[in-house]
């Protein structure tokens, strides 16, 4: 019996992969903020979008038109330059971390006989770079914050630097103990790990899987923990001087980056690409991540903002302990099985 092949991966399909990843995720980060409003209203006894296109469906393209035309101003005393660079790097960073998960299942283009992969790049770190890019787009807001010549713009750069460094720590220390069953680092790896065991992997590590979506929650600036930007307290923080598409850079990597967590953990905790009864694994993994996509801003609608202090003592005393904790039992309990 012959051994099934996989097509071969051209540039072709690299390049087609790419593009459909830009042209898709940037669309989903537009109409994710129609469905966010759209949520928090229907969850606050609101209407939401409602007079431009049916049901406000239109909203999107007048607030896409707004932004490309709306002036582009530069303060007179901020560092221009680093002023421009850093909205590029938000969003640079957070499409270059989808390059090494798999965004859709694979396919071939019939008429010209292309194949495109599921990842752009199948790499045997692929948690690692994930993670990486990721903590490269920390310096995003950073630079936005110190280079505008705005106190307010100063506070959300020093948030930036407190939060996204603590929690980046949670994050990797709860996947340690998913990769220590799988013993691998690639996402391949833990995809086919479901497979193999028949069970997803939040049966066996429910603590990594919270402690990852907290962090989770607080990487991507997301409410309770998007302090960066609180309003009530400094205006706008590192975005406080944007506008235009500079501004919406920002928010599009944020999408952007909601999505790869969702990626992330239906791929690593809750059973990844495979099939599910009679459902197929391109359906169920447009689930799982629907569903990460909407318990995010269902913890919007539900929580409040905390404050700084009080988001660091999470991070120091609560979950990096549990973290902690969580590694040395599964490493005993895999020393004695």
């Amino acid at each position: 019996m012959e051994a099934t092949m996989l097509p071969e991966v051209t540039a072709a399909g690299i390049i087609i992969k790419a593009i459909i990843v830009l042209a898709v995720i940037a669309g989903l980060a537009a109409f994710g903020t129609y469905v966010e409003r759209k949520i928090l209203a229907y969850m606050q006894r609101r209407l939401g979008p409602m007079h431009v296109g049916p049901h406000g469906l239109l909203q999107l393209a007048a607030d896409g038109i707004k932004l490309f035309t709306k002036e582009d101003i530069i303060p007179q005393h901020a560092n221009k330059v680093i002023f421009s660079i850093a909205p590029v790097i938000m969003a640079a960073t957070a499409f270059i971390a989808l390059g090494a998960v798999p965004v859709f299942p694979d396919f071939t283009i019939p008429f010209i006989d292309v194949y495109v992969p599921s990842i752009a790049s199948d790499i045997n770190v692929g948690i690692l770079f994930v993670l990486g890019m990721m903590a490269a787009g920390l310096y995003a807001p950073l630079l936005a914050g110190m280079s505008q010549a705005n106190k307010w713009g100063i506070i959300g750069a020093a948030r930036t630097a407190v939060q996204f460094l603590s929690y980046e720590v949670v994050t990797g220390l709860s996947l340690l103990a998913p990769i220590m069953l799988v013993g691998s680092l690639s996402l391949v790896d833990f995809n086919n790990y479901h497979a193999d065991q028949g069970v997803w992997m939040v049966v066996y590590q429910p603590v990594a899987f919270i402690l990852f979506l907290i962090a989770g929650y607080a990487e991507t600036n997301r409410t309770p923990f998007d302090l960066l930007e609180h309003e009530a307290e400094i205006v706008s923080g590192y975005v406080t001087e944007y506008s235009g598409l500079r501004w919406g850079l920002f928010f599009i990597g944020e999408y952007a980056n909601m999505i790869t967590i969702g990626i992330l953990a239906s791929v690593v905790f809750l059973g990844g690409y495979n099939d599910l009864w009679i459902f197929p694994g391109w359906f169920m993994i447009i689930v799982k991540i629907a569903f990460m996509f909407f318990l995010m801003l269902w913890v919007r609608a539900s929580w409040p903002h905390i404050r700084p202090d009080q988001l660091m003592w999470l991070c120091w005393k609560v979950l990096m302990p549990l973290a902690m904790v969580n590694i040395l039992i599964t490493g005993f309990v895999m020393m004695i099985i």
